[in-house]
Parts: structure tokens; sequence; C-alpha cells
């Protein structure tokens, strides 16, 4: 009984991240083997989508709020804070953006008395 339990879950699991063409098999082949008539099977096969999308739709929540909480946790800032910092950058330099000039490399004077041998 158990095992019953385990194998619906896992089976339930793998519905819900198959694509459309995948799914449309899977119904048919339930459909198969329960004896359902086409209409009963084209239901089941619009049911499995319509959970399919919904499970990948709570999975992708959950997912971004995960994904938000650990950069918060990590104090990394977001795009929008960024944006903000560079805003309020060009408002203090005066709206000027100055390019960052490099620094020229140092120059190495020559000195005859270091000349190599031939």
């Amino acid at each position: 009984m158990f095992e019953d339990l385990k194998k619906s879950i896992d089976k339930g699991l793998d519905y819900a991240f198959m694509n459309a063409e995948k799914l449309a098999k899977a119904a048919k082949d339930m459909a198969k083997e329960n004896k359902l008539t086409k209409e009963e099977a084209k239901k089941l096969y619009d049911h499995l989508v319509a959970k399919s999308e919904e499970a990948r739709k709570n999975v992708e929540t959950e997912l971004q709020a995960l994904v938000k909480n650990t950069l918060k946790k990590m104090d990394i800032p977001s795009k929008d804070e960024l944006k903000k910092l560079e805003d309020r950058v060009k408002k203090l330099e005066g709206g000027k953006k100055t390019p960052v000039k490099p620094k020229p490399a140092p120059r190495v004077a020559k000195n005859p008395a270091m000349k190599t041998k031939k």
C-alpha cells in the first residue's frame, strides 16, 4: 500500500515536469490501461496539462523567492538598488559622467651601459 502511494506521488511529479508531447503520450497510455473513452482521455490530458503548468508556476515562484532571499542574505544589491545608486552618483556629480582615464605605462629609460652582448 505504501509503495503504491510512493509510486503515485513519483508519477505525479514526473507528469508535472513533462512537456506537452510526453503528457499526450502518458494520457494516451493511461486511457488505454483504464479503457477510457476519447472524451475521457481528452479530459485527462487537459487535466494533466493544467496541473503540469500549475506545478511549474509554483516551482518557479518558490525558486524565485529562494534566490531573492539568498541574495539578500549574501547582501548582494538588486538591479533596482544598483540603478538607484547610479542615479544618485550622477546627480552628485552634476549629471556629468567623466570617463576614467587609464594611467600611462611607466617608461623605462634606456641605459647604454646595460646593453646585452650578442
